[in-house]
């Protein structure tokens, strides 16, 4: 199944029988909380996800939003009336960031059926679709959370990757190089790692780039369907949205879930800063 879904296609698809379970999962890391968005307008049926609630751990020393327990989650996205057998359509403003992240999520928790609507809230407003303030009753769902249905990186994986194939960081390239860190107590990178900084996956409407492009972009980096590849970032968020273009791309790859923030926790872990020599080494 092809990760994204366009508003056409998604418009169409709620006039079926079963609709899509469609979830907001509007976020921002240092802005207002997403519920305050949705509570402005929301795509019609589509229900609250949070994403530090209900989508990752507490935080700790495994990270910022390190993975849930698997009850945890399975009991979120039945509230959210996730079914197994039910595609689900998840987006945020317009990038993909905190989507990809659940998207991400429930295939790693089993779920084979899940989209990300390309542009998100931005994209359904901009073609002129209806918005409400309606908040749905939820029917509960069935859905059964099995972890470890996609490949994950601990921080002992992570650094044998950047040594024996293509770890690829998602931060912005300031943060990569180490002269700023915004969120974390440490500034710097896992050494070997190659910055591919995310916001490089899509255009300025938040689209994803055609697949092409995104498969030429990585592959400049060394990340192909050759390599073993993994991902991380600050906490596993825009990691997981690399990992969402990676996979548009045609190339597998790990996700470092508890990435920076659980790596600088370990005092004996090696940082790396400045600019890095060729494939990040």
């Amino acid at each position: 199944m092809h990760p994204l879904i366009d508003v056409s296609t998604l418009a169409r698809l709620l006039r079926c029988e079963p609709p899509p379970i469609l979830l907001d999962v509007r976020w921002h890391l240092s802005g207002p909380p997403g519920i305050d968005s949705y509570r402005h307008g929301h795509l019609p049926a589509a229900v609250f996800v949070d994403l530090d609630r209900d989508v990752a751990g507490p935080p700790g020393r495994a990270g910022r939003h390190p993975l849930p327990a698997p009850a945890d989650f399975e009991a979120a996205m039945r509230r959210a009336g996730v079914s197994s057998n039910r595609l689900v359509v998840v987006y945020d403003d317009a990038d993909s960031t905190a989507a990809a992240r659940v998207w991400w999520s429930l295939r790693y928790f089993g779920h084979e059926r899940v989209r990300v609507l390309d542009g998100g809230y931005h994209a359904w407003t901009e073609a002129g679709r209806t918005v409400t303030t309606d908040e749905p009753s939820v029917k509960p769902g069935d859905f059964i959370a099995q972890a470890g249905r996609l490949p994950v990186l601990d921080a002992e994986g992570a650094a044998v990757l950047a040594k024996s194939g293509v770890l690829l960081d998602a931060r912005a390239a300031e943060r990569y190089r180490g002269e700023t860190e915004p969120i974390d107590p440490v500034a710097g990178r896992i050494p070997g790692a190659v910055n591919a900084p995310t916001h490089g996956n899509v255009g300025v409407d938040g689209r994803f780039l055609p697949s092409q492009i995104l498969r030429e972009r990585f592959a400049q980096l060394g990340a192909t369907d050759a390599a073993d590849v993994g991902v991380y970032c600050g906490s596993g968020v825009t990691a997981a949205h690399e990992i969402l273009a990676l996979t548009i791309a045609g190339v597998p790859a790990a996700l470092y879930v508890g990435s920076w923030s659980n790596w600088v926790t370990d005092p004996t872990n090696p940082v790396a800063t400045g600019e890095s020599g060729p494939h990040g080494h």
